[in-house]
């Protein structure tokens, strides 16, 4: 297949590093030009340096009303938006505390709302656009050790059906990625609340999928290239017909013909 993203621009959120700068670089390599976003702007620098093709980065909050502004002010135009920006971590389902849900929500819920109210209605004044949220295998199997993560993330794919139903007909398409467990510095530091500390990661990545993800069926953690081939081509002409889905990069991991 031939993905052709020349003359469209991309925004990424949450694409300094991991899942959301695999994302960033597979949409450039596509002929996109990106919009590398982080709250850092030395970090964000840091990333539009190593993306080969036209990328620009703006620093700004997304999980804020006032760095979704400023974001929107620096960039009132795209064609793709990714919504990729989370947080996620273990904690006791007892031990979540008030403020703890409010966060994980603000995080991952919120600023993929905001983003969209922003920036849909540009899309289907244009009649052509690309809204996609990435999701976690977490939506579905909700995790023990981090229920206000999947919690989240089962909203994250509500939110994704809904929109694309306010964008029918428009030429706009909406839809969610499920990743499943993916190889990232962040999910590194998340193993290791897990597992002995003192294991090299080799073998500490075989003992996590051993006992916390036995239903992998590729068995290994996924590659945050692996996650940014979907979105490519969800992000592109070819997946027009597309839409209101969640489509899974799992690793076989969620035991379910449908999501």
């Amino acid at each position: 297949m031939n993905i052709d993203l020349i003359g469209k621009t991309a925004l990424v959120t949450g694409s300094t590093q991991g899942i959301g700068l695999a994302i960033a670089k597979g949409l450039a390599s596509a002929g996109a030009r990106v919009v590398v976003n982080g709250r850092s702007q030395d970090r964000v620098d840091e990333a539009v340096a190593t993306i080969e093709g036209d990328a620009v980065g703006i620093a700004a909050d997304v999980a804020t009303d006032g760095g979704a502004q400023v974001l929107f002010d620096a960039v009132p135009a795209v064609d793709i938006l990714v919504n990729n920006l989370g947080i996620f971590g273990a904690a006791p389902a007892g031990e979540i505390s008030d403020e703890q849900w409010r966060q994980f929500f603000e995080v991952n819920v919120l600023a993929a709302a905001r983003l969209i109210r922003l920036y849909l209605p540009g899309m289907t004044e244009r009649h052509w656009g690309r809204v996609l949220q990435i999701a976690s295998d977490s939506a579905v199997v909700i995790p023990e050790e981090m229920i206000h993560y999947g919690v989240s993330k089962t909203a994250l794919l509500a939110l994704s059906r809904g929109f694309a139903k306010s964008a029918a007909g428009t030429g706009v398409t909406v839809n969610s990625v499920i990743a499943g467990p993916t190889h990232t510095a962040g999910v590194e530091e998340f193993v290791y609340q897990l597992v002995d500390r003192s294991l090299p990661w080799d073998e500490a990545q075989r003992e996590f999928m051993r006992l916390h993800r036995p239903q992998s069926l590729i068995q290994r953690l996924i590659e945050p290239e692996e996650i940014a081939n979907m979105v490519v081509y969800l992000a592109s002409p070819l997946a027009s017909a597309t839409t209101g889905g969640a489509l899974r990069v799992d690793g076989g991991y969620v035991d379910a013909i449908l999501p």
